[in-house]
Formats: C-alpha cells, sequence, structure tokens
C-alpha cells in the first residue's frame, strides 16, 4: 500500500512541478533531485513519526505547498473536489436545493431553490438541520453541512430537522438532483428607465447567454440605462467575460489581451466581435470582491469610456488559471498559464510577492492602499487618467458605511429567530406572515412585507425575552430604521428567496443608489461614445 502511495504520488508530484497532466518524461538533474528529496522526506517520516500517517493528506498538502510558491491562485483539487469544480463552472450542482446558513450557533434552512428536490420536500425558511444521514450536526459549520447534504445525483440524503413551534423533529428522505445555480441572480427595473441585473456567482459556461436574457426581458420594460452589479463576483471563464464586454462594445474594439502559456486562449489583443451592441447608458458596480473575469469586463468598459464605474476597487486578478486533469484519477490543477491586460494595457494583478497567502486575500498586500501615486498612469480613449497594478480604480468611490458589518453581525441571530417564528405562526397578530409554501416572485412589490412599527415592537419584546440574544430594548430603538430593512429582507427571504430578498437591502445600498442618481453621467458618457462610433457598425439601442 505504501509502495502504490509513494509511486502515485511521485507521479502526482512531478506532472505539477511541470503543470503537465501527462505521463512523466525522464528526469533531468533538477527533477532528480525533487523526486530524490521527496521520496527521502516521506521515508524518515513513515519510519519516525509518531502517529498514523494520512497519505491523501500528506500528497495533497505538499502539492498545495509547492504551487503557493508559484502565486496565490494556482490550485490543486482530488479528485471530488475537480468533479464539483466542473460542475459547478455548468452553473449547477447536485445537492438538494437549498440556501443553508449558520445562526445562533446552529445550522438552518435559509431558503430552498424553485423546483428542487428540498422544495418538493417541505423544507423551508427556519428549519434546523439536526441530522445528516443519522449524523448529529452539533458543532458543524455550514460548510460542513452542506458538504455532506450534497452528493451524487440519483442518491439519498436522510435529513432529520426541528421546525419552530414543533416539539419533535422530523425526518425525511429526499434524492439529491441537478441543482441550477443561473449567474445572474437580480434582473428588474430599479427605477424608472433604468435597469440592474446582477451577475453575481461567476463567469460561468451560461453567464453570456444570461446576460443576454436579462437585457432581453428588461428592454420592453422601458430600459433607457443600464446598472450591472459585478460586485462579489468571483470571476470564471474568460470567454464569457470577452462575450458579455460584447455585448456593449463596438465590433473591432478591444476587450484584453493575453500573455503567457495561455492553456488554449489564444494569445495577442482579443476584440469586441458582436456587430451590434447595446448603447444604453451604463453604470458598473465593482467592489473589493470583484475579480478576475469581473474586471476584465469592467477594465475594457472602463477604457473604452463605455461605462460609469462606480463603487470600491476590484481585487486586482489579473492572472489566467486554466484546468489541468491529472493522471490515475488524481484530480487536477487550476494553474496559472498566463497573464491579461486590459485595451489600455493595464495589468490588473496586484504584487503578491512581499506578503501572506492570507493578506493577500484580504487585501492587506503593499499594493491594497488607494495611493494612485504608486501605481502606474494609462489613459482611457477619452484621455482620462487611470491606473495599473492594483484592480480596478472606480471613476466615482462609494464606500458603505464603516458600522455596516458590525449591524449586521449584532442583529442577523435575532432577526433571524424571529423571522422563523413568524413564518411558523408563533407571532400573535402577525398571522399573515405565516408561511405555506415558498414562492418564486422575481420582482417584489413596495407593498409586500412591510414591517410596521407594531411588528418592531414585538421583535422588541421577544428580544427582551430572550436573554441568549444579549440585547436590549434600547439598543433595538436606537437602529429602528436599520432592522426595519433587516426583518423585512428576512420575511422576503422566507416567502421568495435570497434572491428576491436582495431587493430589500438594494433600497438602503449606498454604492447602488449613488448608481442610480448618477445615471445622467452615464448618458453623457454614453452619448460621447456613440459620437465616436466606428463607421458602419449597426446597433440595437438607439440614443434616447
Amino acid at each position: 500500500m505504501k509502495n502504490r502511495f509513494l509511486a502515485v504520488s511521485l507521479a502526482m508530484f512531478v506532472a505539477v512541478v511541470l503543470a503537465a497532466p501527462i505521463s512523466v518524461p525522464a528526469a533531468g538533474p533538477d527533477r532528480e533531485q525533487v523526486t530524490q528529496d521527496f521520496i527521502e522526506a516521506l521515508t524518515v517520516v513513515e519510519a519516525n513519526y509518531s502517529g498514523e500517517l494520512d497519505y491523501a493528506r500528506v500528497s495533497k498538502t505538499a502539492i498545495y505547498g509547492m504551487l503557493r510558491t508559484l502565486d496565490p491562485h494556482s490550485s490543486f483539487y482530488d479528485r471530488e473536489e475537480f468533479e464539483t469544480f466542473r460542475t459547478e463552472q455548468q452553473s449547477q450542482y447536485f445537492g438538494i436545493g437549498a440556501s443553508i446558513g449558520a445562526r445562533n450557533g446552529k445550522v438552518y434552512i435559509l431558503a430552498p431553490f424553485p423546483g428542487t428536490p428540498a422544495l418538493r420536500a417541505g423544507l423551508h425558511y427556519g428549519d434546523e438541520i439536526v441530522e445528516v444521514d443519522g449524523k448529529s450536526t452539533k458543532g458543524w459549520s455550514s460548510f460542513e453541512v452542506s458538504s455532506n447534504i450534497k452528493g451524487p445525483r440519483g442518491t439519498k440524503v436522510t435529513i432529520k430537522y426541528l421546525r419552530p413551534g414543533n416539539s419533535e423533529p422530523q425526518t425525511v428522505d429526499i434524492i439529491r438532483d441537478m441543482v441550477p445555480q443561473p449567474s445572474v441572480t437580480n434582473a428588474y427595473m430599479v427605477a424608472p428607465g433604468v435597469g440592474y441585473i446582477h451577475l453575481q456567482r461567476g463567469f460561468n459556461s451560461t453567464s453570456g447567454d444570461e446576460v443576454k436574457a436579462a437585457l432581453a426581458k428588461l428592454e420592453p420594460q422601458g430600459l433607457k440605462a443600464l446598472i450591472f452589479d459585478l460586485r462579489d463576483n468571483p470571476g470564471g471563464f474568460v470567454k464569457e467575460a470577452i462575450a458579455i464586454s460584447s455585448d456593449f462594445l463596438y465590433k473591432g474594439q478591444g476587450i484584453l489581451s493575453i500573455r503567457g502559456r495561455s492553456g488554449g486562449m489564444r494569445s495577442g489583443e482579443i476584440p469586441a466581435m458582436n456587430p451590434q451592441p447595446n448603447e444604453s447608458p451604463l453604470v458598473v458596480l465593482v467592489n473589493g470582491a470583484s475579480a478576475s473575469a469581473s474586471e476584465i469586463v469592467a477594465g475594457a468598459l472602463q477604457d473604452h469610456d463605455r461605462a460609469l464605474i462606480v463603487g470600491q476597487t476590484s481585487f486586482g486578478k489579473g492572472l489566467v488559471q486554466s484546468p489541468f486533469e491529472l493522471e490515475k484519477d488524481s484530480g487536477g490543477l487550476i494553474l496559472t498559464t498566463g497573464k491579461y491586460y486590459t485595451p489600455s494595457g493595464r495589468l490588473i494583478q496586484r504584487d503578491y510577492s512581499r506578503t501572506s497567502f492570507y493578506d493577500y486575500i484580504m487585501h492587506r498586500s503593499p499594493m491594497a492602499d488607494a495611493d494612485t501615486t504608486k501605481k502606474e498612469v494609462f489613459r482611457t480613449d477619452s484621455g482620462r487618467p487611470i491606473y495599473g497594478g492594483g484592480g480596478i480604480s472606480p471613476d466615482i468611490e462609494v464606500a458603505f458605511p464603516p458600522d455596516t458589518g458590525r449591524k449586521l453581525a449584532k442583529w442577523i441571530g435575532a432577526t433571524f429567530a424571529f423571522t422563523a417564528l413568524a413564518v411558523n405562526g408563533q407571532v400573535k397578530g402577525f398571522e399573515s406572515f405565516r408561511l405555506e409554501t415558498p414562492k418564486s416572485v422575481s420582482v417584489l412589490q413596495p407593498s409586500e412585507f412591510v414591517v410596521t412599527d407594531k411588528y418592531i415592537d414585538a421583535f422588541k419584546k421577544f428580544v427582551t425575552e430572550t436573554p441568549s440574544l444579549k440585547l436590549t430594548a434600547a439598543e433595538v430603538e436606537a437602529e429602528r430604521e436599520y432592522l426595519r430593512s433587516e426583518l423585512r429582507r428576512e420575511l422576503v427571504t422566507a416567502h421568495y428567496g435570497t434572491e428576491t430578498a436582495g431587493q430589500v437591502t438594494h433600497l438602503v445600498d449606498p454604492q447602488l443608489q449613488r448608481a442610480i442618481r448618477e445615471v445622467p453621467q452615464a448618458e453623457r458618457m454614453a452619448q460621447a461614445y456613440r459620437r465616436n462610433k466606428p463607421n458602419g457598425v449597426v446597433t440595437t439601442t438607439a440614443a434616447r
């Protein structure tokens, strides 16, 4: 067994050194030294370590450590993780189809997705997941619960759950199935004449088509300007970023250039190919979690003065990763094979040479500051200064209030616990909020789930009568308006799902509200962009 592990590990290790998912060629002097060092280290560990060896973990950690010396984005997945990665890139996964989350030290169902096994099984908001396949979830994180619930399509998972108002838990057997995970999580008219599209879940294989479908849905509703939200989008397929950029750029305008071993993606400048792009005024939202493909789109639109960028500086990932499947059913690599540059020549990648992986991910690297004097200056098509080497800097910087995270952490447990009671008919006087079956509703109406002062007073009473929450009536009064929005968001989550509930947050979102106010500036930018339209280009949206 040990000899077999050693042979497989060496094949994997040396293949990874060469970034090649193929059989290992004859070893040269450097390769021989790597091989010998690994053999000797493992032999010493086997002979002298005081405990049991987890060979799979030893091998996996060795490969992780090696890749971390290359860059922060190259990574190794074991077989199961690699299959999950490839499935999720198809905008789907296999499981029961429910959003789950940790609240007050336990893990709960937040919302089942439409048409999924979880919805058909009757699970809904507030159900505490007590056991999964006979294993107690006590002390588990939401990630551990989710990992145990997911599994191959067609297999069974047994979930024991406790619903508020019931004294005994219930058990349900659920057959796992394919669960769609579309990239576009919201598409609706956020203001008169102003459409809003949130591409949140990464750039997966369906993202380009989803954006086209969202535009086609909004245009008959009087779309005159668009807010395209790329906040919290971690990136994904470069080809989808190219397709989406082409929706808004004239044919022939550059989108990005790639330099390096691009793993099948051609090097050199890649232009927009759509002969009929949309010309509507455009505002793009980005933040510190907008990365990679998100930055390709935002950078191309900014370089060509096609969109007004609002929000906060993006993550700063300008490295191209390509997937490689390893031999012997051993998993796969996501390996950096090139760098991408915006049309003006900007490299968006932040410096990671002088910082730890953790500090890099947490934006504590040397280039994470906003001091543009330390960055290389580039120019947009109209001559506006823009900066390279540290993400996409917005044209209009808008930050969330500094206490936003504190408020959420303080109240999320209490608002969830109270809402779980309300939707199960346990709050006297608010039986109308009782949840029978979650519905699929994509646009929230202003008259729905209005949180009155009476409802907040009921929440205040609940807080004062629940010592474990460690909150007071005075604190409720001090943050009454914040709680009005949060309690409504929780109610909408229970009835319509997490995506529609985001529309409640949009009403008090300072970045989105600023984007709406800046639409006139985006209109002026669009007019100037149209004046410079190349000859022969036909567009789908006329100037308004």
